[in-house]
């Protein structure tokens, strides 16, 4: 009889007859893997299975290829200390649902799993929502690159630069600098300088001098650009959106940070 027993990530639940629940967690070396989870309606157990939280997981079945059943024990829950932050519970469902929605089944990514659980660490334990945003974003690049449709934007795709980067092409996903961009610079991607400069410290220098693109903070042009490979590579070849919990964090950050 199969079994496997690891630290895991709740990604989502949905009902399966009465009681029970059909549970998608995220975990080191077994990757996104379901399972179903007995009794999952009662009070004790409909807590474990929120999104975001930190669970060690049990697994067996007959056979490899069956759904299986979990044991679950909860280990840390985000969500319980975020819940009077909107901005950081967005967050949590929005990582779960890209997880969730686009890593293909018993693969496993253990990389991408030590970076999704330090920044569940980082969006729980951060005292302001400015020092944990920055991270959010690069670890969208982080999953966009484990899909392999990883950014570089190290250099300019035309000029070779590496100083003065400000745009992305939308159709490469390579940093460009405004004289590599000419005439095309109102077709790219505002580049945030936090992602140029490699830190959260100078995420809010933000130069949109001589700017054809619409200035925004730079949280909303981190989402914006992460958001655009995501739907352009990802999503949409399988003619679906982004997810709706993806969706509102870009609006929450845009609310937040471009109308005050």
């Amino acid at each position: 009889m199969p079994e496997w027993s690891e630290h895991a990530i709740i990604l989502s639940s949905r009902p399966h007859g009465e009681n029970n629940a059909v549970v998608s967690l995220f975990t080191p070396s077994k990757g996104r893997h379901a399972g179903l989870v007995y009794a999952a309606s009662g009070k004790s157990k409909r807590g474990t299975i929120e999104a975001g939280n930190h669970v060690q997981a049990s697994w067996r079945a007959r056979l490899d290829e069956q759904l299986g059943v979990f044991s679950l024990e909860l280990e840390t829950s985000p969500s319980a200390f975020v819940l009077d932050n909107p901005l950081r519970l967005a967050a949590l469902a929005s990582l779960c649902a890209l997880i969730d929605q686009t890593l293909p089944e018993r693969v496993p990514h253990e990389q991408l799993y030590t970076a999704t659980l330090a920044l569940l660490d980082v969006i729980r334990l951060s005292e302001a929502d400015t020092d944990w945003l920055p991270y959010y974003v690069r670890w969208e690049m982080a999953l966009l690159s484990q899909l392999g449709f990883g950014l570089a934007l190290d250099k300019c795709a035309v000029t070779g630069e590496t100083d003065s980067l400000v745009f992305v092409s939308p159709r490469s996903g390579h940093a460009v600098t405004r004289q590599g961009a000419g005439k095309f610079a109102s077709r790219m991607l505002a580049l945030p300088s936090f992602l140029v400069d490699g830190g959260a410290g100078n995420m809010l220098e933000h130069d949109n001098s001589q700017s054809e693109i619409q200035p925004e903070h730079p949280f909303s042009e981190g989402l914006a650009l992460t958001g655009h490979f995501l739907a352009s590579r990802i999503f949409s070849p399988i003619d679906k959106p982004l997810p709706p919990a993806r969706l509102r964090l870009s609006d929450l950050v845009s609310k937040h940070y471009n109308d005050t």
